[in-house]
């Protein structure tokens, strides 16, 4: 019964373990859920360590039932995107639950009240507290495991927001490629990027240590925020949070796989960061680290059977003139050299047309949609 669901704010240590943790009890033995890193996850909730809490709040919530936890949920303010943005949104996260519909619905007032008390007039979800973070339920792919930078979730989901009168906000869409021989690989895009590459003078950088990317990441964190301003969920990246995505993700990196393209002054116009699939890895080690689990985290960035598109950047005023398809042309041979066969897209707006054109002159498939929702507050 509904009152026999109680709400309970995480406020101790134990909590957000208890908070971080419920979905691996949600999903365990489930064959596509693929758990993030805990320690990871209680570092990015914890509101000393992550300096995204200069300019957000978050409270974070847990339901019992019974005695047991049966969903969680994290409500969070971004005071840039209220204040500087000018939009008024309480943002939702870590959103997960049983197949009960009071659950969710409990939780969900937590994110109304919070906003009331802040005067905001909408709600949207799953969201993190910046782009960098995962966000959208999946509606589509339930027989696919998820990146390391993508959610998972059960069918279900979608189902109780629809029913509590929440709407679809945002879609994103994901595809998986087939990579064949560089001379096999798509004549136009080989004969396009030669092209472009001519017509404005721009040059390839490839890399061999993470070392001589380290130039170029204020460069590219600038350019992120140039090609996704347009995005309702963007909200800028501070400069004391870049070394923050630094330290998080350049132990993961393998720098042959990250390209970037300069103009002949040697400013950035366009990057793409791929990252070998750890998925299957992380599916293994079950959120730990220690005391076995980085040796798979290593095996898996060295032995590179499959890579996941993780960001892109471009220009705006070279967006729509084939940047990416000089990337995915010099991307071609890194992918040969190490017998790469399948790449995954990261989610991609379902309007973002221009780089699904690109994706469609290879072999592909679109295996996965996911979406945020909304609702205004009254």
């Amino acid at each position: 019964m509904n009152s026999s669901i109680i709400i309970k704010e995480v406020i101790s240590e134990e909590d957000l373990k208890d908070f971080v943790q419920f979905p691996f009890s949600l999903y365990k033995d489930h064959p596509y859920w693929v758990g993030p890193i805990i320690n990871e996850e209680l570092e990015t909730l914890n509101k000393k360590k992550n300096p995204v809490f200069q300019n957000a709040i978050a409270n974070y919530f847990l339901a019992y039932k019974n005695g047991l936890i049966v969903g969680r949920i994290a409500v969070i303010i971004n005071w840039i995107e209220v204040n500087e943005i000018k939009k008024s949104k309480v943002r939702f996260g870590w959103f997960d639950f049983i197949d009960d519909i009071n659950v969710s619905k409990k939780l969900l007032e937590k994110v109304v009240l919070i906003g009331k008390k802040n005067n905001l007039k909408h709600i949207e979800g799953p969201v993190g507290f910046s782009n960098m973070d995962k966000a959208g339920i999946l509606i589509k792919g339930f027989d696919e495991l998820n990146t390391m930078i993508t959610l998972y979730n059960y069918p279900y989901y979608s189902e109780h927001l629809k029913k509590l009168g929440y709407q679809k906000l945002a879609q994103w869409v994901e595809y998986e490629i087939k990579i064949s021989s560089f001379e096999k690989s798509p004549e136009k895009i080989r004969k396009f990027s030669k092209l472009i590459l001519d017509r404005y003078s721009l040059k390839i950088l490839n890399f061999k240590s993470n070392k001589e990317i380290l130039p170029y990441v204020d460069q590219m964190f600038d350019l992120l925020g140039k090609t996704y301003d347009k995005l309702q969920t963007f909200v800028p990246i501070q400069p004391y949070q870049i070394n923050y995505y630094k330290e998080k993700y350049f132990r993961y990196i393998h720098p042959e796989f990250i390209k970037c393209v300069v103009d002949n002054e040697n400013n950035l116009i366009a990057f793409l960061i791929t990252m070998p699939s750890f998925s299957k890895a992380l599916k293994k080690i079950n959120g730990k680290l220690f005391p076995f689990g980085f040796l798979r985290i290593l095996w898996a960035q060295k032995f590179i059977k499959k890579v996941s598109l993780y960001l892109i950047g471009v220009r705006p005023d070279y967006q729509n003139k084939g940047a990416i398809a000089i990337i995915m042309n010099e991307l071609q041979k890194t992918f040969n050299k190490y017998n790469i066969k399948v790449v995954e897209t990261n989610p991609e707006l379902e309007e973002n047309t221009p780089i699904q054109t690109l994706w469609k002159n290879y072999e592909h498939r679109l295996h996965k949609k996911r979406a945020t929702y909304t609702k205004s507050i009254e």
